[in-house]
């Protein structure tokens, strides 16, 4: 009788990035639930639409479509899945994270024609998460398209994407799309808005230790430190380019925040019996991941819980931010790997973005900016013939 131990099973395939072929199967599963919600969304987002059903359907929409993947109990583990972030619709002026409540002032809000409109939402699939973002003008098309300021803002966001897109890539620095994006919002005679940042991403984690910030503060830049891109990682990219000359933002008037994320890194025991409550609501709805007050079970009674969590660090708020009135913010959002074979996006391309729609009078200037732009996300390599059932990575 052999005394020689059994070999373990093996593991799921790893590509070199570290990224299993399964779990790069459900980010981007969890990319085209997010597509297929925002397709929805842009149809319904017309005059007269009230902001607060656009965010309801939103949050519908991805909850029935993770729902319908994955079922299948892994070791007799149900498979985590839902919403990454919450639907926030954030119109003109207002940053983003505007996601209201029944009780909130501004439940009633509509949209109405020229509005620029900033559609937000995430999934995810066991904690593999795909968040997007896009900007859209109601009433827009290419018989009537958006200039002025609304444009310029438009386009530097979605040209500062398309940018920040090709220069994360292994061995760049986090500071050279910092400093890309300042240069297109120059050109364009815009500002991107201050100290917001964009994080790696991991399996339940959307904000990673390794960060880019865009229009940093003398302080706030000395809060982020340096990080090389490799391959393996995961990137959620937030562009947000307000018109005008002012990038500052400041709590939105008539405003509450509504939405919230579980901070892992801090311990504390709740006093009341409603925020024990409330938060182990949270820890099973949502878990690592950014919540809704809203899809909480009673409103009123997750306001009084959550108001301890955060004051304890437990919690943390995605505060509703407005730029002055009378200019307008433009965002874009995506979710990159980085693989062996180059940058892969996992969200999809903007959906309602195009040139005929957008027609702004001013360009990029900055020669070796608009040259990048020529080339294309993932750049050719020399061909290797492939091992048989080798998977592209």
């Amino acid at each position: 009788m052999s005394t020689e131990t059994a070999p373990a099973p093996a593991p799921a395939p790893v590509a070199p990035t570290g990224i299993s072929n399964d779990d790069l199967t459900k980010y981007k599963t969890a990319g085209e639930i997010v597509n297929g919600a925002l397709k929805k969304l842009i149809e319904l987002c017309v005059e007269g639409a009230k902001v607060y059903d656009l965010c309801v359907e939103g949050d519908k929409l991805v909850e029935a479509a993770t729902g319908a993947v994955y079922n299948k109990a892994v070791k007799g583990v149900k498979v985590a899945k839902g919403l990454a972030f919450p639907t926030c619709i954030s119109v003109n002026n207002v940053v983003s994270h505007f996601s209201p409540l029944p009780s909130d002032d501004l439940v009633g809000l509509v949209l109405a024609k020229d509005d620029v409109v900033k559609l937000h939402v995430g999934a995810q699939i066991d904690g593999f998460a795909s968040v997007s973002a896009e900007t859209m003008v109601v009433g827009a098309s290419a018989q009537n398209p958006v200039t002025g300021p609304r444009a310029d803002a438009i386009k530097a966001a979605y040209t500062a994407s398309e940018i920040a897109a090709r220069l994360i890539k292994a061995g760049e620095k986090n500071w050279a799309v910092t400093d890309a994006i300042s240069k297109v919002a120059l050109d364009f005679g815009t500002k991107p808005i201050e100290g917001m940042l964009s994080c790696e991403q991991s399996k339940n984690v959307i904000d990673g230790k390794k960060r880019i910030i865009q229009a940093p503060t003398e302080g706030s830049r000395s809060g982020v430190d340096s990080a090389t891109f490799a391959d393996g990682d995961v990137w959620g990219m937030d562009i947000l380019i307000a018109s005008g000359t002012d990038g500052k933002a400041k709590q939105a008037p008539n405003t509450r925040t509504s939405v919230y994320q579980k901070a892992n890194e801090v311990t504390y025991q709740l006093k009341m019996k409603t925020s024990r409550a409330v938060f182990s609501e949270i820890q099973k709805k949502a878990g690592a991941f950014p919540f809704n007050i809203r899809n909480l079970e009673d409103e009123k009674r997750s306001r009084v819980g959550v108001q301890e969590a955060e004051q304890h660090g437990l919690i943390k708020p995605y505060e509703v931010q407005a730029t002055p009135a009378g200019s307008f913010v433009a965002a874009f959002h995506f979710t990159l790997a980085l693989l062996p074979a180059g940058p892969s996006l996992i969200s999809h391309a903007p959906i309602w973005y195009s040139e005929d729609k957008v027609k702004s009078d001013k360009e990029l200037k900055d020669p070796e900016l608009r040259e990048l732009l020529t080339k294309p996300l993932r750049e050719p390599k020399k061909k290797n013939k492939k091992k048989e059932g080798e998977a592209e990575k």
